[in-house]
């Protein structure tokens, strides 16, 4: 089998019930910290998404990663004397899973999976190919005097005097793009429709996306959540993403103009404008309108928000980051490896087959512990590394060949070879019947002060 196809249908089967459980967490930590504000949250929804393209991923066992932070404490207090930590396996815990299915199937899927990657990937070209197209094609404008006041004096309260406002007609509201030169896109003849107070709302709102990176971060969090565009969820957690993210503007702009009420006005009767024009089908272009939320937009305006600092802030996010820790840990500790039936036969065309697994789901039954070097010690000639060792194991439970995969200096290399060669398993059975197998040893060698 091979180890990227083994990989592949890994994440794949990992992220189909990761990525709901960690929705279900930033929706949960979200309504917590919904009442800091909506910074707060669109952080959550944002560490939410990715958390669930990169967890998938993750191989650590949270044992490991436990035992390795206390063993650096314990190191750091100076209570740490000579060790030697064995694992067995390729840093896979013998407690995963481990799913084991056909060719044919393995192939299909990541075929299937490698087609929904292409399309969502192809999709997200296009959009962005559309959206540049639209910005090529925009037609550069000139305001008039009052207008360009305007947008001066927004332009320096938002610290973004180098942006550009142009008109094109593939566009149904304000929107804005570019990565190192912005350019706000309006309709045409929409400047001229809005009235002053209108025209502040959006330039402040514009601005606000501008000063903030939106259209450059929108397009990175298209680019990362490739792996998982095939998820519902996932296209859920992006529309949270960007509902917050045009609550946080709308927070921005609103302090920015004459408060939030005069603000909220404003948006309602942009959207009476706009409101029998076609949405724009440009994907990285940032508007605002961009988000499908328009009422909690408004109504969030509108409330009366307590304000929520010092302990109590903290705890509450305490709380939250505590409980994504524990899903995070959990999630690992579930997760699941894929496996494929790789057994051939044997140079001596018996019926005996050979397996190369990542780890042992038995352990050892008999563990003769390596010694750290007795004269690397007395001379203080020491090393703190470890050595990998190649062990096939028969259908006996027996090592028949040890052999050095990384080497640490050879006095170590001896110790760790004499120890693991008297070692015995309990046999690896497939389908009720012992095989051999080929596995690895990793021997940590650690001389404390």
């Amino acid at each position: 089998m091979n180890a990227l196809e083994s990989w592949t249908l890994g994440y794949l089967l990992n992220s189909i019930w990761q990525v709901p459980m960690i929705f279900a967490a930033g929706w949960i930590a979200a309504r917590i910290l919904r009442q800091s504000g909506p910074r707060m949250e669109h952080r959550v929804w944002v560490i939410a998404m990715m958390v669930e393209v990169f967890l998938p991923a993750c191989r650590i066992r949270p044992s490991d990663l436990i035992h390795e932070v206390l063993r650096m404490v314990l190191r750091g207090s100076g209570a740490v004397h000579d060790e030697v930590r064995v694992a067995i396996g390729a840093g896979i815990s013998s407690g995963v899973e481990m799913l084991r299915v056909p060719k044919s199937v393995l192939a299909a899927a990541v075929l299937g999976y490698g087609c929904s990657l292409l399309y969502f990937a192809g999709r997200l070209g296009w959009r962005l190919w559309s959206t540049w197209l639209m910005e090529r094609e925009a037609e550069r404008m000139v305001l008039a005097s009052g207008p360009m006041t305007r947008w001066n004096r927004w332009g320096s309260v938002f610290g973004c005097e180098q942006a550009e406002v142009a008109v094109s007609g593939m566009i149904f509201g304000p929107v804005t793009v570019g990565i190192r030169n912005s350019v706000m896109i309006v309709p045409p003849g929409f400047l001229e429709k809005i009235t002053d107070e209108d025209l502040d709302a959006v330039m402040a709102h514009e601005f606000a996306h501008i000063q903030r990176r939106d259209f450059a971060k929108n397009l990175a969090y298209g680019l990362l959540s490739l792996p998982v565009a095939y998820h519902p969820l996932l296209w859920l957690t992006r529309s949270r993403v960007a509902e917050s993210r045009e609550m946080v503007c709308d927070a921005m702009a609103a302090k920015a103009v004459a408060g939030s009420e005069s603000y909220a006005r404003s948006l309602l009767r942009l959207a009476s404008l706009l409101v029998n024009n076609e949405p724009d089908r440009t994907l990285h272009a940032i508007g605002i309108f961009d988000a499908n939320s328009f009422e909690r937009r408004v109504m969030t305006l509108s409330e009366e928000r307590a304000d929520v600092r010092g302990v109590r802030r903290f705890v509450m996010t305490a709380v939250c980051g505590v409980a994504g820790l524990v899903m995070c840990a959990s999630a690992l500790a579930l997760r699941v490896e894929v496996s494929g039936p790789a057994m051939t036969s044997t140079a001596q065309g018996t019926n005996s087959a050979r397996l190369t697994i990542p780890i042992l789901k038995n352990d050892a039954v008999y563990k003769r512990p390596p010694v750290y070097p007795v004269e690397a010690k007395a001379t203080k000639n020491t090393l703190n590394g470890p050595v990998v060792l190649a062990v096939t194991i028969d259908e006996n439970g027996v090592p028949t060949d040890v052999h050095m995969k990384k080497s640490l200096r050879a006095d170590y290399d001896e110790s760790a070879l004499t120890a693991v060669k008297e070692w015995r398993w309990n046999p690896y059975l497939l389908n009720g019947n012992p095989v051999a197998v080929d596995t690895t040893v990793t021997v940590n060698y650690l001389l404390g002060k």
